[in-house]
């Protein structure tokens, strides 16, 4: 769902190579905790987005969409991640099912693709952001919610 003010930050990312370093700038100002909300439609660049994301904290491994593991969990130093893809989900009441909740009790950052999927069971949103293609790659659009969300997007400006 699109934020009805405008957003902080647009950035227009000409390829996937783009898109990826300037999530890596995103994870250099990162704190913990912190919830990003990704949104945007299938492949327009979110999962690409949290490579980038993962490379930046200095992640080297590989990097698997959580598509059918709905999680997949990182630990980056001493930095947990938790990258999140609700596509799959039928309902928001599968993530306590499936322990979702017992990630929502540690200090970390969590990587949410198709947050509607599980309104009312995820933290609230510090930053959202909304990728969408454009006539030459994405465009990236983020909004913040939070003094963490303001404090990590006003070191980007």
């Amino acid at each position: 769902m699109l934020e009805a003010s405008p957003p902080l930050l647009t950035v227009e990312l000409a390829d996937a190579d783009l898109t990826e370093g300037w999530a890596g700038h995103l994870a250099q100002q990162a704190v913990t905790p912190l919830a990003i909300h990704l949104e945007g439609d299938l492949g327009a660049g979110k999962t690409t987005f949290s490579r980038g994301f993962l490379r930046g904290l200095g992640f080297e491994g590989s990097v698997k969409s959580p598509t059918y593991t709905l999680v997949e969990p990182y630990e980056i130093g001493s930095v947990a991640v938790y990258h999140c893809d609700l596509y799959r989900l039928a309902d928001p009441s599968e993530l306590t099912y499936l322990g979702f909740t017992d990630y929502l009790s540690e200090q970390a950052i969590f990587l949410v693709e198709w947050p509607s999927r599980g309104a009312g069971m995820l933290p609230a949103p510090d930053v959202t952001l909304h990728l969408e293609v454009a006539a030459v790659g994405r465009r990236l659009r983020l909004w913040a919610h939070s003094a963490t969300g303001f404090a990590v997007l006003n070191a980007l400006a």
